[in-house]
């Protein structure tokens, strides 16, 4: 069986960043792997050295930079990586099609994916790609196990946690306390180097809007309404009616 485990090069929060024209400046090495995703190609691995998968595929989209994240991927156990290169800023849903064909062209059965994105602040992808798919999703998992074709786990509810089953293929979200990553050591890092990552270009069809909008004006402050109470009741009442329209 193979897994497929989607990672994103995503702004590292612990990095320092600078100012720059009234925008945030932000270089290559102020990058690092999505922390969520650290989750999901630890599950991949572990369900590999137990002999429950024969390939770990680490996937990714976006600009040149993001090799960095499937590099740290490969250095972490992935035998082989994909990237679909592109230099648009794709939100979660216009990611979801291209992942779906990447996951369906290498034969993956189950996918991981995590819970959230720290660059969009999104837990939309898991869900969307699921839908693309056509398989069964279960979101963040904090237990995962594969018992033959089916697949086990325990995910977070609205009120605790309840367990969860379905049969392969699955896709998977994975946050915190799932399991604990390990860290890349230096002979896997140069190991990784010589593992096989291919680069395709993006040709999805997916539809990208890009909303724009200015920042809002100051509003004015410190208004000094004067007369009498009847008075300044009267117009704070036509103030909020007709200006803050909240009446």
């Amino acid at each position: 069986m193979i897994i497929a485990t989607y990672v994103k090069h995503v702004p590292d929060a612990e990095a320092r960043l600078a100012a720059d024209g009234g925008r945030i400046a932000v270089d290559d090495h102020a990058y690092a792997l999505d922390g969520m995703d650290e989750y999901g190609v630890e599950a991949a691995v572990r369900l590999k050295e137990a002999g429950l998968a024969d390939e770990v595929v680490a996937l990714a989209i976006g600009p040149a930079r993001s090799e960095a994240a499937l590099r740290t991927a490969l250095a972490l156990g992935a035998d082989r990586a994909v990237l679909l290169e592109t230099d648009d800023d794709l939100d979660p849903l216009a990611q979801a099609g291209p992942l779906a064909e990447a996951t369906r062209a290498c034969g993956a059965e189950l996918l991981l994916v995590g819970g959230k994105q720290a660059d969009w602040d999104s837990a939309a992808l898991g869900p969307a790609v699921a839908e693309a798919l056509g398989w069964p999703v279960c979101d963040w998992t904090t237990e995962l196990r594969l018992e033959g074709r089916e697949v086990a786990a325990v995910h977070d509810v609205d009120d605790g946690s309840e367990a969860w089953s379905a049969s392969l293929p699955v896709v998977v979200t994975t946050q915190q306390g799932l399991n604990e990553p390990r860290y890349p050591t230096l002979p896997n890092i140069m190991k990784a180097k010589r593992k096989p990552l291919e680069r395709r270009p993006l040709t999805a069809t997916a539809r990208v809007v890009t909303l724009a909008a200015a920042l809002p004006s100051r509003a004015r402050r410190g208004v000094r309404l004067e007369g009498d109470a009847a008075t300044v009741a009267s117009e704070l009442a036509r103030r909020l009616r007709d200006e803050a329209k909240v009446l």
